[in-house]
């Protein structure tokens, strides 16, 4: 009938780039929901190649990528499926990108320095994407940077719950590695009804960049000390501030953090260190070579597997923090 629109029926598509097929492919099986078929291609000159071997016209898409190193080659084979998935008519592309890359460089420091935070969120929108997922973004900023909805979710009850289920939480106190997590730290304190302790660096002004004492603020003798961060990436600040817990009369020291980066020498610093346990989720791979017997990988996947559903069913993110927003 003319001038009568009938209604479409949404379809909803997975997808997954190189750099961590596992996550993606356990969030499929969670979703029920096969990957695509892709055909996914590094040429000798490095160039990427992308191919979809099905169609993707009218479909909601949902291209899920790692940030793992080497970040460039795994954004940029993200950036071209995106496009691919807007030149062949997808509905609507969402970016889920549980490690978002660049986040660290989200203000400028000095003159002449980038904001490359925000180019990235420029690079996803001019691709073709229309919404961007991640977890627990280095600053809450970012979620500014995008033209358009950004779904900031958060792993803390994730690896909070597995604290709680495996360790005595009345004799746990929360410890911030240094003054800008004070807020993370904070929602764990919550969550687990805990008390904080804050780790304050204070510098030799004679010696340049160069950390002379680590004093502790808060009671942690004989207590077990979670340290809870963002991510890990050479692991300086986590051992430093777990031997300064040690020094202070702290029973044992634990670690937990979203994103394990993990670049050298972070393995050989964590297992040097006397943790009791290092917490990360699955994020990002655990790099080929790195062996920390000490650490614990929680996934990530059913978080991202109910928080694309809700987005594809137009239902609400929001209920998925389980009343503890991001940091």
């Amino acid at each position: 009938m003319s001038g009568v629109k009938r209604p479409t029926d949404k379809h909803l598509m997975l997808f997954t780039g190189r750099a961590n097929p596992k996550l993606g492919e356990e969030v499929g099986e969670l979703m029920g929901v096969e990957m695509t078929p892709s055909r996914l291609v590094t040429y000798a000159n490095s160039e990427i190649y992308v191919r979809f071997e099905e169609s993707v016209r009218g479909s909601d898409a949902f291209v899920i990528q790692s940030h793992p190193s080497p970040v460039n080659e795994w954004l940029m084979e993200q950036l071209i499926m995106v496009d691919a998935l807007k030149r062949a008519s997808a509905r609507h592309i969402t970016v889920v990108a549980p490690f978002y890359p660049y986040a660290r460089q989200d203000k400028k420091h000095l003159g002449r320095e980038p904001i490359s935070a925000r180019l990235i969120a420029d690079l996803y929108r001019t691709a073709g994407a229309d919404r961007i997922m991640s977890v627990d973004l280095h600053t809450a900023q970012i979620q500014g940077f995008f033209d358009g909805p950004l779904d900031h979710l958060t792993a803390l009850p994730v690896l909070a719950d597995y604290v709680a289920a495996k360790y005595d939480v009345t004799k746990m106190t929360i410890v911030s590695p240094d003054a800008g997590r004070v807020r993370l730290a904070d929602q764990w304190c919550d969550r687990l009804h805990a008390p904080l302790a804050i780790i304050h660096k204070r510098h030799d002004p004679t010696v340049a960049n160069q950390v002379a004492v680590h004093e502790v603020v808060g009671d942690v003798r004989g207590r077990t000390c979670l340290l809870v961060d963002d991510m890990v990436d050479t692991a300086g600040t986590i051992c430093q501030a777990a031997n300064a817990l040690l020094a202070h009369g702290a029973e044992k020291v634990l670690c937990a953090a979203t994103h394990a980066v993990l670049s050298d020498p972070a393995a050989e610093r964590l297992n040097e260190t006397p943790f009791e346990e290092v917490i990360f989720t699955n994020t990002l791979p655990i790099r080929e070579g790195v062996d920390v017997p000490k650490m614990t990988v929680l996934s990530i996947a059913p978080l991202l597997a109910q928080a694309i559903h809700e987005i594809f069913e137009d239902g609400s993110v929001t209920s998925l923090f389980n009343g503890t927003p991001p940091a």
